[in-house]
C-alpha cells in the first residue's frame, strides 16, 4: 500500500541500529530487515512463540485498520497505541532472559517508534487545521513503521500478518526518507569523502 503524506518528523532508530549491528550473524538464521541495515540471526522456539503471540495481539488494533477523521478518533488511535504499548511490554516482560535478542530489539523498535510519536503528537494544538494535518501524516508514518516491522517479526514467527485490512496495508520496503541516518552511516559516508579527498590531493 502507498499513501503520499509529508514527513513532519524522522524516526531516530540509532541505538535500534547500533544493538542489531551486535547480533551473532548465523547463515542458517533468519533475514531481518530494517532501515539502513539487515542481519541474519538464528531464533529459538521461546522467540517463534511469543513472535506469534504478538502478531495476533497487534494485528487486530484499531489504529492499524482504521482511518482518522474527527477529533474523537484521533482520541481512539492514541488510545489504540497505548494498548500496543502495552502489549509489547507484557511480551518483553516474557524475554526479559533475552533483551539483546532479535524479537526483543524489534519490539523496542515498535515501542521506540511510538514514544516519538506520541513526544511530536504532544507538541500539537490540534487547534489548526495545519497541526491536524501534521498528526495524520505523523500517524500514517508510524503505522507503515509498524506495519512493516510486523512484517519482520512475522519471518520469526513463520506465519502471515492476520486480521489487518488490504486498505490499511503498506509497501513492504522501507521508506528511509522517514528516518535519521544511524550514526554509523554518517560516519562511514564521512571517512569515503575523507579517503576520496586524501586520493585526489
Amino acid at each position: 500500500m502507498s499513501r503520499e503524506s509529508k514527513l513532519p518528523f524522522r524516526f531516530d532508530i540509532d541505538g535500534i541500529v547500533r544493538r542489531l549491528h551486535k547480533l551473532p550473524v548465523s547463515v542458517e538464521g533468519i533475514t531481518i530487515a530494517l532501515p539502513f541495515i539487515e542481519v541474519s540471526v538464528k531464533i529459538d522456539d521461546q522467540e517463534r512463540k511469543i513472535a506469534r503471540e504478538v502478531m495476533i495481539r497487534l494485528s487486530d488494533r484499531r489504529v492499524l485498520n482504521a482511518f482518522e477523521c474527527c477529533d474523537n478518533c484521533i482520541e481512539l488511535a492514541l488510545k489504540s497505541l497505548q494498548e500496543i504499548r502495552q502489549i509489547i511490554v507484557d511480551k518483553q516482560v516474557d524475554l526479559s532472559s533475552k533483551t539483546e535478542g532479535l524479537l526483543y530489539i524489534l519490539l523496542d523498535s515498535i515501542r521506540d517508534s511510538i514514544r516519538q510519536f506520541l513526544t511530536f503528537e504532544q507538541r500539537l494544538s490540534r487547534e489548526t487545521h495545519e497541526s491536524r494535518q501534521l498528526y495524520f501524516d505523523g500517524l500514517e508514518m508510524l503505522r507503515a513503521h509498524i506495519y512493516r516491522s510486523l512484517l519482520q517479526i512475522a519471518k520469526i514467527a513463520d506465519m502471515e500478518i492476520p486480521t489487518i485490512a488490504p486498505n490499511m496495508r503498506y509497501d513492504p520496503e522501507w521508506t528511509l526518507e522517514a528516518y535519521q541516518r544511524p550514526s554509523s552511516e554518517r560516519a562511514a559516508e564521512k571517512g569515503l569523502i575523507a579517503a576520496s579527498r586524501k586520493a585526489r590531493g
